[in-house]
């Protein structure tokens, strides 16, 4: 008998498959790629950064551009699906209030919050309209400790809470909310962390009342490994790296191909000119930089807040446009630690239903052990 994935029940959100597309930027993660996963019952997740310059009609890494791009993203998912969208918004981002409110506007089912703790209420809205909204608030966190700061300035300041959280490890791709030293250090794995978090929220959860669903992200490749982190508390699971090679991925080609090829002793730990580790695939790009090469480049604005023009060895945001777009020569690829066990690409409804199939037989497995 087929045992089903679990449905994931955000207040009065409820998702019929407890599988998030990882919000991933500049690009990869666009209309396309969350339309073809909020149809198969899943949450489909834009990335809001950068978008000015994906867009072919907008071309322009500015602040109007990425706000017009980010409204335009939203909209045409919304028009191609009934599923649920998210979206990602980086905290870092110097824009990130204007990209909270244009989510607020369109109507997004979720808003994912990275990149920095959101202690400020980043809606700007009363404690009444927070408690009455559509759109749900999700942190995304590092640490039980990151948790308990979050809701309790929350409370103590709107008399709410966020609506969830999302914990993601050290295996994650991109950039990373960990110390170098912390990366491979058994104590910050994500098998730790989840159930901390679990515990640190419960306060919360008898304090208003309601469940805070805890979503599990950073390495998880298998639907073996979604039932093991339900199992330790968590109601679901983020993706990231498992969506980038799908035929509905918004990202060129060749940016998909270079997961397929890549193997383990190509999965590096950079530190990025915004100050944070990060991890990547290795390429000639990455090779240059480690040797001390510095890649000219015009600043439009600085789209990030912790970004050191002066000293900044590239352009972010114009290496990961290159690599979106196909030139790999010109820029990189974030990826998670798993990247390497990608085989070949498929649509999106395939890998669902691969996780679906390996969530059932595994789970089969311990209940017949």
């Amino acid at each position: 008998m087929a045992i089903a994935l679990p449905k994931l029940v955000i207040g009065d959100l409820e998702i019929s498959v407890p599988i998030i597309q990882g919000g991933m930027g500049i690009g990869i993660s666009m209309a396309g790629l969350a339309t073809a996963v909020a149809n198969e019952g899943g949450v489909g997740t834009i990335s809001s950064v950068g978008l000015g310059i994906v867009d072919p009609e907008v071309r322009s890494n500015t602040k109007e551009a990425n706000k017009q791009a980010f409204a335009k993203e939203i909209r045409k998912a919304r028009s191609k699906t009934d599923g649920v969208i998210g979206v990602n918004i980086m905290g870092a981002l110097a824009d990130y209030g204007e990209h909270v409110q244009t989510a607020l506007e369109e109507g997004v089912d979720i808003i994912f919050l990275g990149a920095g703790l959101p202690l400020r209420n980043p809606t700007n809205l009363s404690s009444e309209q927070l408690s009455k909204m559509h759109t749900k608030i999700v942190p995304k966190i590092s640490s039980a400790r990151a948790a308990k700061l979050i809701f309790q300035y929350w409370a103590k300041n709107y008399n709410n809470i966020p609506d969830a959280v999302v914990v993601e490890g050290p295996m994650a791709g991109g950039h990373l909310g960990f110390k170098p030293e912390q990366i491979d250090d058994p104590a910050f794995a994500l098998e730790k962390i989840v159930p901390e978090v679990v515990a640190t929220l419960k306060e919360f959860e008898d304090q208003f009342g309601k469940e805070i669903p805890v979503i599990a992200a950073g390495g998880i490749y298998t639907g073996a490994d979604i039932y093991k982190f339900l199992e330790l508390g968590a109601k679901g699971v983020k993706m990231g790296t498992r969506f980038v090679a799908t035929h509905e991925c918004d990202a060129a080609i060749e940016f998909k191909q270079l997961y397929v090829d890549c193997k383990k002793e190509d999965i590096h730990i950079i530190k990025s000119p915004v100050g944070l580790p990060g991890r990547v695939i290795k390429n000639n790009f990455i090779e240059e930089i480690k040797t001390g090469v510095k890649k000219p480049f015009k600043c439009a604005w600085k789209c990030l807040k912790s970004c050191d023009l002066k000293h900044a060895p590239y352009c972010i945001a114009q290496a990961l446009f290159h690599a979106q777009s196909g030139e790999l020569n010109n820029g990189f690829a974030f990826a998670g630690a798993n990247a390497y066990r990608t085989e070949k690409i498929v649509s999106v409804k395939e890998l669902i239903e691969e996780l679906k199939l390996e969530y059932s037989n595994y789970a089969a497995e311990q209940l017949n052990s």
